[in-house]
């Protein structure tokens, strides 16, 4: 073996040692562990948070006051999607198949988002963070995520995407409707996603049966302010809980190999708060230690952050964490800056050292 392929290897397993103490510590602490108490107690309560929402729009009637239940049941709705994502990755059950069709029922009946669509897309992300080209949450769309797919852009496309940042409040009111559409795209055209009729079904009854009760009891204008606002904050809501996590954290080339360790800790971005900030978030507010340990339980997160942050440190390894009023702001100036085709954006040490 030629002298840079071993100290290249040796490098690589002592990147492995130092993620895998790590991960022994947590296990000792058992914070692997399922907490059935926890899922249970909260899935029950969502749903009859949910029905409970219905049972007022039936009895409130015709009523602009219906507008600040539509708001609520944004609420609710963005938690069963948070559930759904604990489900899909495994935090909930110990049986994959329990997983699985829980986070189908819980996101297709009741939240309106296939599980089939958002595992692909998510596991992608999870796998390479922030890397170009291979994860899809900075793919070429309506934003431009990268100042390679900025430059590409001209006319009005380019002049738009210049001053990106500050649309990006505005058009999260789009994004559940997005979400959606993408949802029942995806299934209609990837005919290979598991389940994939039966999730059609569950998305097709949810949504037409919440526009078909709306329609009945409420006059046309109400019905669409209703359906309005309830789509609005649901995409807030959700979208909100996921831009601060890694949008304004450094770029991957697509060539580059970083450690497992390094690769979701020096992407990712932390939210400080208390109980309502971790509630509002789905627990993604812990998205360093979510990243590094994609099964653990969402209540565990919390109770992993300090052993998480003290490694970090023994290690060398920036660990980001701030506010979630900063990370906005922080989202909003990057989006703009490679709006304008800047360069490396908040880029680290790190990858400016491997890519040199």
């Amino acid at each position: 073996m030629t002298a840079p392929a071993a100290a290249t290897r040796s490098a690589r397993e002592r990147h492995t040692s130092v993620y895998a103490a790590l991960s022994q510590q947590v296990r000792d602490a058992g914070l692997l562990r399922r907490r059935y108490a926890y899922y249970w107690t909260l899935i029950v309560a969502t749903l009859v948070a949910f029905a409970g929402v219905w049972v007022g729009v039936v009895l409130l009637g015709d009523s602009w006051w219906q507008l600040g239940l539509a708001a609520v049941l944004a609420v609710v709705s963005t938690q069963l999607g948070f559930l759904g994502h604990d489900t899909a990755h495994r935090q909930v059950f110990a049986s994959h198949r329990w997983n699985a069709w829980t986070s189908r029922v819980l996101s297709g009946l009741f939240a309106g988002l296939s599980y089939g669509w958002w595992t692909g897309k998510h596991n992608k992300h999870h796998n390479a963070p922030n890397q170009e080209g291979k994860d899809p949450d900075i793919a070429p769309g309506t934003l431009a995520f990268t100042p390679a797919i900025a430059a590409e852009r001209t006319g009005l496309a380019a002049w738009l995407t210049a001053r990106q940042g500050w649309a990006f409040f505005p058009l999260l009111t789009l994004e559940g409707l997005a979400l959606h559409v993408a949802s029942v795209q995806t299934l209609l055209q990837q005919k290979t996603i598991p389940h994939r009729r039966t999730e059609l079904t569950f998305i097709a009854i949810r949504l037409s049966t919440y526009v078909a009760v709306l329609f009945v009891i409420l006059p046309p204008g109400k019905a669409a302010a209703f359906v309005g606002v309830q789509l609005a904050v649901f995409g807030v809501l959700l979208g909100g809980s996921f831009a601060p996590n890694h949008k304004g954290m450094p770029l991957v080339p697509a060539s580059m190999k970083v450690d497992f360790l390094r690769r979701q800790v020096l992407m990712s971005r932390n939210i400080r708060g208390g109980p309502v900030t971790d509630y509002m978030m789905g627990g993604l507010n812990y998205q360093i230690e979510h990243h590094l340990f994609p099964s653990m339980p969402r209540p565990n997160l919390k109770l992993a952050q300090p052993m998480v942050r003290e490694h970090c440190r023994t290690h060398g390894v920036a660990y980001t964490e701030t506010s979630l009023v900063r990370s906005y702001g922080i989202v909003v100036r990057y989006l703009n800056r490679v709006g304008l085709a800047e360069r490396d954006p908040f880029t680290c040490p790190l990858v400016q050292r491997y890519r040199a």
